[in-house]
């Protein structure tokens, strides 16, 4: 049953609407004070406040502010007499979902709850969906993923210009809408722009947008992506591909804030956070002179750097499981897991593609795997430059299938070790806790393989 608060210091409101919300089939309570509805918020979870604008103490638009800083989830409905349209308009800006005028109609009253409820289903929804979708490249306890993340978690409730750099695959994209996600900007735009797929004589429109007639084919007006992301985000994704002439431009309309449309002398005024991603690095595009020093230091508030696949496969075996059942869902298939022997193939590679490459790797293993473990077999037509044993050298060698199968154990366990030593940075109590052995066992073996 769906729970609803009433804040109203007026007992026959308290139980005109308490009748109202049970007929309905909705649970009710009714508090009379505003911090004691801070209080009963925090144990009673309502679904839906509905909160007056007059309250002794502390009055509604306290009372709102703080219900959002406790959960900015809860759909407020602020009731009022006065029907002041200046204290609703900055209701809404809190965070109010809509405002009621007593004496109010029934019959509008469950209406707006009703769509409050609805908004925060879908709400809720859309980011448990993005949420899970977003961070799952990011899961891993490595220190270089555990630095993102902390940086992450610092920049996004600003307003600050962020760069993100790093190698192709490695999930700058996903960075750039999970600080969308955490920002105060969350349920606004996110709008993004592929710098480097655009043809250069279509850059500028798809930016700042065009009036009718401006050039050949303009048959209407367009509006440009940073008016389409105008009070949330833009994400300008391989920005180092714009040519010198562009990059004046977007410095002129980050440093004013306004842009004009192709064929237009009107400015319009835009409120956009910037995002701007690359797989160069910036600063010596910059030296290069391929990239405006002025648009660099004005884009380079807060830079974070992502790191590649290669610099963190401890998280490796997390990703995998994450990728398998993510393939057997989209698949239809029941991979039961990866073997170890076949793990270890994808920890000896050094995954030029990172992260994306990785995810494509186990769909298509899955794929072949059907209902079975994966193994190294169905990893084999995509690691061709893993170096390992080849069996058909030891019939030249005359060696029995016994011995052949002993001397592909020994190169996989020589292999398994040396990527663990390499993984721990050569620390043998953290190498022996990643092969699940003790440390003496390691030593044996270490000098066994003259390691």
């Amino acid at each position: 049953m769906r729970k609803i608060l009433i804040v109203d210091d007026d007992r026959d409101t308290q139980w005109s609407l308490s009748t109202i919300l049970q007929a309905e089939g909705y649970e009710a309570a009714a508090i009379d004070d505003g911090r004691k509805a801070l209080k009963k918020l925090r144990t009673y979870s309502p679904d839906i406040v509905l909160l007056d604008f007059r309250l002794p103490g502390m009055d509604g638009m306290e009372v709102l502010s703080e219900i959002k800083e406790i959960d900015r989830d809860v759909g407020v409905i602020m009731l009022t007499a006065y029907g002041g349209a200046k204290e609703a308009v900055q209701a809404m800006k809190l965070g109010a979902f809509d405002y009621i005028t007593k004496p109010f109609n029934n019959e509008e009253l469950v209406l707006t709850i009703k769509k409050a409820l609805l908004a925060s289903e879908v709400g809720d929804l859309k980011r448990r969906v993005d949420e899970k979708t977003d961070l799952q490249p990011f899961k891993g306890e490595s220190p270089a993923i555990k630095q993102v993340m902390k940086q992450v978690a610092i920049v996004a409730p600003t307003n600050m210009t962020v760069v993100i750099q790093g190698e192709s695959g490695t999930g700058k994209g996903l960075v750039a809408r999970l600080i969308h996600q955490k920002s105060p900007r969350r349920d606004k735009p996110f709008v993004t722009v592929d710098c480097g797929t655009l043809p250069e004589n279509l850059v500028e429109s798809e930016l700042f947008g065009y009036e009718k007639g401006a050039f050949t084919g303009a048959n209407g007006k367009k509006e440009g992506k940073f008016e389409a992301a105008n009070s949330g985000t833009i994400f300008l994704d391989e920005i180092s591909n714009l040519s010198l002439p562009l990059q004046a431009k977007l410095l002129r309309v980050l440093q004013e804030r306004k842009l004009q449309r192709i064929g237009s002398t009107k400015e319009i005024t835009i409120d956009v956070r910037v995002l701007a991603a690359t797989n160069k690095i910036l600063s010596d595009e910059v030296k290069k002179g391929s990239f405006r020093e002025d648009l660099y230091h004005r884009l380079n508030e807060f830079d974070i750097t992502l790191p590649p696949l290669r610099e963190r496969k401890d998280d490796m075996p997390l990703l995998v499981k994450h990728f398998i059942k993510e393939a057997n869902f989209e698949l239809d298939r029941k991979a039961e897991g990866i073997s170890g022997t076949a793990l270890q193939c994808l920890l000896s590679y050094h995954w030029p593609g990172n992260a994306r490459e990785l995810k494509n790797t186990v769909r298509k293993a899955v794929l072949m795997a059907n209902s079975n473990l994966i193994n190294e077999v169905h990893l084999n037509p995509y690691f061709s430059g893993t170096e390992r044993f080849n069996p058909m050298e030891g019939l030249y060698e005359g060696l029995s299938l016994r011995d052949m199968a002993r001397k592909a154990a020994e190169e996989v366990e020589k292999s398994a070790l040396k990527m663990a030593l390499e993984n721990a940075g050569n620390n043998k109590t953290r190498a022996a806790r990643l092969l699940r052995i003790d440390r003496m066992t390691l030593y044996s073996k270490m000098k066994a393989f003259k390691l």
